[in-house]
């Protein structure tokens, strides 16, 4: 079944594995076929991302947490601001603010945190290809991210853009998961998926297992390993 997501910046792991649940070998696939031992890998996972909400702050549209020497920190862009305010200006329409270099300095934070985990110099020139080609709108720039770790992380995904706005839970777009993955909200996704697990990390000896933080944490550190991780 298709899934309907916010927009996000390097979204945290949980995020893609909403995106994973039904590949083949994945907890919701398994569930949904009990008696299948040889179930079909499906072509494609299709995900919708909500082109037509208004943007909200606060919210990982423009932000992700990730794991430094300091701790869990956060990075986040700003946004153009038309006549003052976002209110009321669909999201596709919001464009990311380049006034400030903040580019440059979510490069150098990514490097200092993720610059000696395994993977990361595998990724970090078409990363980086993507945030120095500064998309003009938030959503473009997303989406691109978005599409780039899916495809490194190994899973089969098919974007797709909204075409309404729908009331939660109408299931026009599939299984809702819009406000249910929100930086200020904890919920129980992963658990739910039997997925709340560790996996190494940068700085594990200093701070332990830190769960749920942007999918470059999880791809920098296992590689091509993210997809047995998602599923």
């Amino acid at each position: 079944m298709p899934v309907l997501l916010n927009t996000a910046y390097l979204p945290p792991v949980e995020y893609f594995a909403v995106m994973a649940k039904d590949i083949e070998g994945g907890p919701k696939f398994l569930s949904d076929h009990p008696q299948t031992s040889f179930p079909e890998r499906p072509a494609s996972c299709i995900v919708y991302l909500e082109a037509c909400e208004s943007y909200q702050k606060q919210s990982y549209r423009n932000r992700c947490h990730f794991l430094s020497g300091n701790g869990k920190e956060s990075l986040s862009f700003p946004i153009v601001h038309v006549n003052g305010t976002h209110n009321n200006i669909p999201i596709k329409d919001v464009k990311a603010d380049y006034s400030t270099d903040w580019v440059t300095r979510h490069k150098r934070a990514i490097i200092s945190a993720y610059g000696t985990s395994a993977y990361f110099e595998y990724y970090r020139d078409e990363f980086f290809a993507i945030l120095d080609s500064r998309p003009e709108s938030l959503f473009v720039l997303n989406r691109r991210l978005i599409e780039f770790f899916a495809e490194k992380a190994g899973l089969p995904v098919e974007l797709r853009e909204t075409e309404e706005f729908t009331p939660a839970g109408s299931g026009i777009y599939g299984e809702d998961y819009r406000e249910g993955i929100h930086p200020k909200r904890p919920d129980t996704i992963l658990e739910d998926l039997g997925l709340k697990k560790p996996y190494y990390q940068v700085f594990f000896d200093k701070y332990g297992f830190i769960p749920n933080l942007s999918i470059m944490d999880l791809l920098f550190n296992e590689g091509p390993d993210s997809i047995s991780y998602l599923i």
